[in-house]
């Protein structure tokens, strides 16, 4: 296990359990565990992946599947499956959070929230209340006070009282805690032969640890039945979707040096001079990878291969755009186009747009019909027009899952 020391930078980042290893068998069957049945055009357990991974709050995320259930999960998960760690769960939830929590002991965080998969309705403010309320000897619940009435049942059928609801509550998840606290509390009950805890504020109780009440969500409801599959089905099957279309921009210009030929969009042309820069100074490629990272919010090219790196002296650039296009798909992206405008006195591009287009077509893995490779000259004007440079401009267009609005 790694010190705790060596994990500062990992502090104000929120760890995650998902539990997912459970069977769900009162939701039937038929379409598999409930975590994996489709609602609104997507698994369950997809839509409660997609809440936490997209929360700029949260970390590493564990999640703990049935050992059956590996094939299952990534089909369900898609890109989100590479995104997160998944473990081979126990017989019981609370088996299942312990080896949810012992999977993120080398990430050392220093506070996790534990969710269950079959609650795909958390949303982001829910999230911020509960990371909000964990202190570093308390844990975060979010509840709803009960509104029913309750009643005790007697040994044959009938009304024994009436409970009072005050000061009642109905717990939800997900249940936040200091990441050390909470895996020792799992860790002594698990030695303890104790396992007949309902959820993780019960463990951290009987552990001592206090744990503060924050206000649950009416719709982060738990799926538990098939007509709860059926009602969360529907309440996302008829509300609009919305497409999620984003455009990203890049522009990029190198300088001419002594050299004997060019390297654009891939493709390596003969030529009197080439291109200075640190890498192979393919600015058709540089300026699509920032119009690729400005699609997800990523940063730009800099970020991910600053220049004072010596690991990229000379390197070829479709590493550049092939990483970009790798996050663009961790967050649920599909690149729709990549349109690329050279603008240079010489070399000629014409006789060379085939090569390139296939070039790209590889590295985005998209088809050629969704590239353009563009060619202009500046008209003699500007550096350009010496031909002192190239320059290049690049629009990528990128679909991201669509959203269902509040």
């Amino acid at each position: 296990m790694r010190d705790v020391s060596e994990k500062h930078a990992a502090d104000d980042k929120v760890a995650v359990v998902i539990v997912a290893a459970g069977r769900g068998a009162r939701a039937g069957q038929a379409n598999g565990p409930k975590q994996y049945q489709q609602i609104g055009g997507g698994a369950v357990i997809a839509r409660t992946l997609d809440a936490f991974l997209t929360h700029p709050k949260i970390g590493p995320v564990v999640v703990a599947i049935h050992a059956d259930d590996g094939a299952l999960f990534r089909r369900a998960a898609g890109a989100n499956a590479d995104r997160v760690v998944a473990v081979t769960g126990g017989t019981s939830r609370q088996e299942s959070v312990r080896l949810g929590l012992l999977a993120l002991r080398s990430h050392a965080p220093a506070r996790v929230l534990i969710h269950d998969a079959a609650r795909p309705f958390v949303d982001a403010e829910l999230i911020d209340r509960t990371i909000a309320a964990i202190g570093e000897r308390q844990g975060a619940l979010p509840a709803l006070p009960v509104a029913d009435t309750l009643k005790r049942e007697t040994a044959v059928g009938m009304i024994g009282e009436t409970v009072s609801r005050a000061g009642l509550y109905a717990a939800q998840t997900p249940q936040g805690f200091p990441f050390w606290p909470i895996l020792a509390a799992h860790e002594k009950a698990h030695h303890l032969g104790k396992a007949d805890f309902t959820d993780d504020a019960a463990i951290a109780e009987w552990a001592h640890i206090p744990v503060k009440i924050v206000p649950g969500s009416p719709d982060n409801v738990k799926l538990t039945w098939a007509r709860d599959i059926a009602m969360a089905d529907q309440r996302l099957s008829s509300a609009p979707r919305f497409p999620d279309i984003r455009t990203g921009n890049g522009y990029d210009v190198h300088a001419f040096e002594p050299g004997d030929h060019v390297t654009l969009c891939g493709v390596a042309i003969p030529h009197g001079k080439k291109l200075s820069g640190h890498s192979d100074a393919d600015v058709g490629l540089h300026a699509l990878t920032d119009a690729l990272l400005a699609t997800c919010g990523a940063g730009d090219i800099g970020t991910h291969f600053p220049p004072s790196d010596p690991q990229w002296k000379g390197a070829a650039s479709r590493i550049f755009v092939e990483h970009a296009a790798k996050l663009v798909r961790e967050r649920g992206g599909r690149i729709a186009n990549a349109d690329i405008t050279l603008i240079c006195e010489a070399p000629r591009v014409g006789p060379h747009r085939e090569a390139m287009t296939e070039a790209l077509s590889a590295m985005l893995r998209i088809s050629r019909d969704r590239i353009s490779i563009k060619a202009t000259t500046n008209e003699k004007l500007g550096f350009v027009g010496r031909e002192e440079g190239i320059a290049a401009i690049a629009t990528a267009s990128v679909v991201f899952p669509g959203d269902v609005p509040e």
